[in-house]
């Protein structure tokens, strides 16, 4: 028995705020909004992805942005994703104290932190 990948990541936002999240996920990350299944879509949140990578985004009552825990997403043109994420208004924070690995962080507009590495 082994772990193969995971399936998705969810992170937690603030209830009635689904409409923030196209402008980073979508428009300046690149991914496709997900049709949650009918059976879900109650629970409001909002779901992102490609072939590689699920989000999902989740309504929690109590929110409080993630500042330390955060999902790391592999990127093939890591420049190119900090111009947009700039471009957009988002704030791109490199960080070079992992040996040999280009990364930096960024927030989604709910304060969650998210890292992105080079391939």
């Amino acid at each position: 028995m082994r772990i193969s990948h995971i399936d998705h990541v969810q992170l937690a936002m603030p209830k009635g705020k689904e409409a923030d999240a196209a402008a980073f996920y979508v428009r300046a990350l690149g991914l496709v909004a997900v049709e949650k299944p009918e059976s879900l879509k109650a629970n409001g949140g909002v779901w992102f992805g490609n072939e590689g990578v699920n989000i999902h985004l989740g309504i929690d009552p109590d929110f409080r942005a993630a500042k330390k825990a955060h999902p790391a997403l592999r990127v093939d043109d890591l420049d190119r994703l900090a111009a947009r994420l700039i471009a957009a208004g988002f704030v791109v924070i490199w960080d070079d104290r992992l040996p040999n690995t280009r990364r930096f962080y960024s927030d989604d507009p709910y304060g969650n932190r998210i890292e992105f590495m080079a391939l």
